[in-house]
């Protein structure tokens, strides 16, 4: 990845980059650590050439196995979520798709372990991590539904595909204080959704109305 690559130039450029952030701004997210990560962070290296110049419209794109990059206000609001309490050492994604999430979040944590359930997309994000010296983030290759509990408790985790109930593995590997932000619902009607794990059970919170790819068992190589 050349340096103009990663820098950008028309579409891809800085001043593109700065307008998006403003329309965050206007869309309520406040958090300045976060703003900023989205507008240092190349988007359009994390799409196909041919939609790179697509990369700051604030919509979701194809990143094919009929998986998509979030469109940025949702990566986000997530990440905004999932740092309200302060800070975080260990956090869990569930499905690093393109690695976008996974990079905005590796600047904001300490540690990430992103599980992929489709080889391809987990391999052409490991070659972006490497592209950008990341290396905070541990990937697996598997079931993302079930988590990681081996490398657990985390004190955050967060979901990029949509279960229709919260999967009762994540929340088990929550700490006590951690938080879990996930959208869950069916194709029709889905909520993002922070769930809480305290000393007396988990306590559910719904955010807003999202749109997630379906969360999908099994893996593919």
């Amino acid at each position: 990845m050349s340096k103009l690559n990663l820098a950008g130039v028309g579409m891809t450029s800085q001043r593109t980059r700065d307008r998006l952030v403003k329309r965050l701004c206007d869309q309520g997210i406040s958090n300045f650590e976060v703003l900023e990560v989205m507008r240092t962070t190349p988007r359009h290296i994390f799409l196909d050439e041919a939609l790179a110049h697509r990369a700051y419209e604030d919509a979701a794109l194809p990143i094919g196995f009929q998986q998509t990059l979030s469109q940025p206000y949702t990566v986000a609001r997530m990440t905004e979520l999932l740092l309200a309490a302060g800070p975080l050492k260990r956090v869990l994604e569930v499905g690093t798709g393109s690695g976008f999430q996974t990079t905005v979040l590796a600047q904001l944590v300490d540690r990430i372990y992103s599980v992929e359930r489709i080889k391809p997309l987990q391999e052409k994000a490991r070659q972006r991590f490497r592209t950008l010296g990341v290396n905070n983030v541990h990937l697996k290759h598997a079931d993302g539904g079930f988590g990681w509990p081996e490398k657990g408790l985390f004190d955050g985790i967060i979901s990029t595909a949509a279960p229709e109930q919260v999967p009762a593995e994540l929340v088990e590997q929550l700490d006590i204080g951690g938080r879990l932000i996930i959208p869950v619902g069916d194709n029709k009607s889905q909520q993002l959704t922070l769930v809480v794990k305290t000393e007396q059970g988990a306590v559910t919170t719904i955010i807003e109305p999202a749109f997630f790819v379906p969360l999908k068992s099994g893996v593919i190589r």
